[in-house]
């Protein structure tokens, strides 16, 4: 692939397929070639784990580390107060100061997987932006900066045209967001030397609202790079199975789920996400792409324990790969490492139905998914299939190791320990 960038964080970024858009190219390139700079990403704490749609972003971050640059991750504390409009159909419901805070310490936690945090010149650091955006008066505010935003520009932003379109209300709450998420660029300026905003291809109509404050406020030039938004080949939304989230928190979603969700990418997926999720040399990507019908399943072990090793780390990623082999290659379940939830003895005397506990163990996202499943002939227990909907898991299922394991099709399994 010709390269016409000269930096080495926009040539992977291109080689590696994340380039979408950027406020000036050419003077991005000059600088981040000629000296080390600051940049940053926000995440707003709307939940209290980061997910696979999060992934791209927290990537640029990478590399923009490892090409000597400093990221700056922004939590946004104070933002997600007001909710961003940008791709939703309707207000996003307000978070309690309680829950906000708890949701920003449960995501704190990714980024050290991702980024060197320290006090060197790259070493990256987190900021949250409740820090000043609390503290604004609101008068003041309005007349220092709203002077700057005109409401005509503002309507026309894709975030906001597209629910008005939509015949969607938005509230004046979070007709608010483009302006303190653009004051959040120039706070990071003055007080960060920050001078290039990473992110989805969703916010940039948010960047540039940014870049043209700090050009009226402080008279310098900042800028803004976004990656595209990325889907399947099939089209589906990155992040999202018909199980829920896919989370990067392991407590929220084990590595041995998480390295099964990308071992099934699709077969058009592969090379693709082996460029964008891991950081394997592109020269070995480049003989991965090349396998077809079932050698591409290789490549899609290597793309799983790869993207496992950097969310979870390389024991939990070998530790997932064993598991998936001893399951689907060998037909030998390791249970113990299987994902499971603690069942009472006691609760089996009755019989608990079995929808109840497919859903109970993360293998189906509703009941009514689960009665599909079982009705559909694809739940088992005890590697038995049933069909009948009202089956009831009693003791009679607790195995001669006291757990009972349950399954959603071939590659989907849990185990139930029995307690008491």
């Amino acid at each position: 692939m010709s390269n016409k960038y000269n930096s080495d964080f926009l040539k992977i970024m291109q080689e590696r397929g994340f380039i979408y858009q950027c406020t000036n190219f050419e003077e991005v390139d000059k600088l981040l070639n000629t000296q080390s700079i600051t940049g940053y990403n926000g995440f707003d704490p709307t939940g209290d784990s980061l997910h696979v749609g999060h992934l791209m972003p927290i990537m640029m971050l990478y590399w923009f580390q490892q090409t000597g640059h400093k990221p700056i991750v922004l939590i946004g504390g104070g933002t997600a107060k007001v909710g961003d409009p940008s791709g939703k159909d309707e207000t996003r419901k307000l978070l309690d100061i309680d829950t906000l805070k708890k949701n920003s310490d449960a995501i704190k936690q990714i980024f050290s997987k991702f980024l060197k945090f320290g006090n060197g010149k790259t070493d990256a650091c987190m900021v949250n932006n409740a820090d000043w955006l609390d503290e604004l008066k609101y008068i003041e505010f309005l007349r220092d900066y709203g002077k700057h935003f005109s409401v005509n520009r503002m309507l026309s932003m894709e975030s906001v045209k597209t629910r008005l379109d939509r015949e969607q209300s938005i509230s004046f709450l979070e007709f608010n967001y483009m302006i303190l998420q653009a004051y959040d660029f120039v706070e990071l300026y003055r007080n960060y030397n920050c001078r290039l905003q990473l992110a989805g291809s969703d916010q940039w109509g948010n960047i540039i609202n940014g870049v043209e404050l700090a050009r009226r406020i402080e008279q310098i030039e900042l800028f803004g790079f976004t990656c595209p938004l990325l889907t399947t080949a099939s089209g589906a939304k990155m992040g999202k199975t018909a199980s829920g989230a896919v989370w990067l928190n392991s407590d929220k979603l084990s590595p041995y789920d998480y390295y099964q969700y990308w071992r099934n990418t699709e077969d058009a997926d592969v090379g693709k996400f082996l460029r964008i999720f891991t950081i394997l040399p592109l020269s070995e990507i480049e003989k991965l792409e090349q396998l077809q019908d079932a050698e591409i399943n290789e490549a899609k072990k290597i793309l799983a324990f790869e993207a496992t090793k950097l969310c979870h780390g390389e024991q939990a990623a070998i530790l997932a790969a064993d598991t998936a082999k001893k399951t689907f290659e060998e037909g030998k379940a390791s249970d113990a490492d299987l994902p499971s939830i603690e069942v009472e003895k006691n609760n089996l005397k009755d019989g608990i139905p079995a929808f109840i506990l497919l859903r109970e163990a993360g293998l189906v996202s509703s009941s009514g998914e689960a009665r599909r499943l079982i009705k559909g002939g694809g739940a088992r227990v005890n590697d038995k299939k049933i069909n009948n909907i009202d089956y009831k898991i009693t003791a009679s299922d607790i195995q001669d190791n006291n757990t009972i394991k349950l399954s959603a099709g071939k590659k989907k399994h849990a185990i139930l320990k029995i307690a008491g």
